[in-house]
């Protein structure tokens, strides 16, 4: 079979993120200094798409690494209603692959005009949402070329957690950074497991994708790219909300994949709600822990734990696309870029 575009672009990731921790940490650094200095009193997050579990980790990672709390913006606020949030004493980050949704773009330039500090994260340091922003961290992916977002994702997570360590003033979150770029290449060689358990999820009805915490996000950008390349009726929940009601779908007929990285705070109570799972039937793929049937990631710092978490979940919906004669590269109704507004 040939080598998809979708395909390479998931095996850059190492080089990606790599590049961006040489190229943007000092410059990242001197950005949390400067807003180091300001009473910062929330964070405010514009974003679509894949960006947008971006910004769910921002939530997680400026929580709890500064104690502040994150919105997610509704940029419809400001381009349908004419009605831009009161933003006094908030940053305002817009995080986009290509920096060219029209309300993303514009929730950045009304905040602004308001005079708060805004920043954006993007690959293309020449695009809209850049020209909006006082302040832009430029990803360093190169150009993405397929429809679903993988290196630029990535990327995306370590910017918001180099900004989260920054901030933080504290040596703690730094750590692991350097072993980041590894430990993602060491990820990429659950394929052959990833492989195999696309072909058992090919013919689910549908299924739920289930952690919490820092891998809230990742679950929901696993469910995303299970739909977006093969078709998939994928749901993501927190786990604790998933005990709240919905795990009464529990069964042979729910297959389950549950993101829980080594070392986290929330390993235990994962592992206990992949055991009832599988007590009540469901077939349960585990993404993170070493053992039968899993997609084992290396052991980081929770922080950095998503940035790793999300490969075997980019392989699998790569070949669960394949086990389903999809085209991984192009797929259905979709295009790159979505300019909403």
């Amino acid at each position: 079979m040939s080598r998809s575009v979708l395909r390479a672009e998931i095996g850059e990731q190492p080089d990606v993120l790599a590049r961006l921790l040489v190229r943007e940490g000092p410059a990242i650094r001197r950005i949390a200094r400067d807003l180091a200095r300001r009473e910062l009193r929330f964070v405010l997050v514009a974003a679509r798409g894949t960006s947008d579990n971006a910004a769910r980790y921002a939530q997680y990672a400026l929580g709890l690494t500064c104690r502040l709390p994150v919105a997610l913006a509704g940029p419809s606020l400001v381009t349908l209603y004419d009605s831009p949030p009161r933003l006094k004493g908030a940053l305002v980050v817009g995080i986009s692959q290509s920096g060219r949704s029209p309300d993303v773009v514009e929730t950045i330039a009304s905040a602004r005009r308001e005079g708060v500090p805004t920043l954006a994260i993007v690959n293309d340091p020449e695009s809209p949402l850049a020209q909006a922003a006082a302040e832009v961290i430029p990803l360093h992916a190169g150009v993405e070329r397929s429809v679903a977002a993988t290196k630029t994702y990535t990327a995306q997570l370590l910017a918001v957690a180099l900004l989260a360590a920054g901030l933080s003033g504290s040596r703690k979150f730094a750590e692991g950074l350097g072993a980041l770029p590894d430990a993602v290449a060491d990820a990429l060689g659950t394929e052959g497991a990833a492989r195999g358990a696309a072909a058992r999820l090919a013919t689910a009805p549908r299924l739920v994708v289930l952690s919490r915490g820092l891998n809230y996000p990742t679950a929901h950008e696993l469910a995303l790219k299970l739909k977006e390349l093969a078709l998939l009726e994928a749901e993501a929940l927190s786990g604790a909300d998933f005990r709240h009601g919905p795990i009464a779908l529990a069964g042979p007929k729910l297959p389950a994949i549950v993101v829980s990285p080594p070392g986290t705070a929330t390993e235990s109570d994962l592992a206990g709600l992949a055991d009832e799972l599988r007590r009540r039937g469901s077939p349960v793929l585990a993404i993170g822990p070493h053992g039968r049937g899993s997609l084992p990631v290396p052991r980081l710092p929770e922080l950095l734990s998503p940035i790793v978490a999300i490969v075997p979940g980019q392989l699998l919906a790569l070949h669960a696309a394949r086990a389903r004669g999809l085209d991984p590269d192009t797929p259905r109704g979709l295009s790159k870029v979505t300019e909403t507004r």
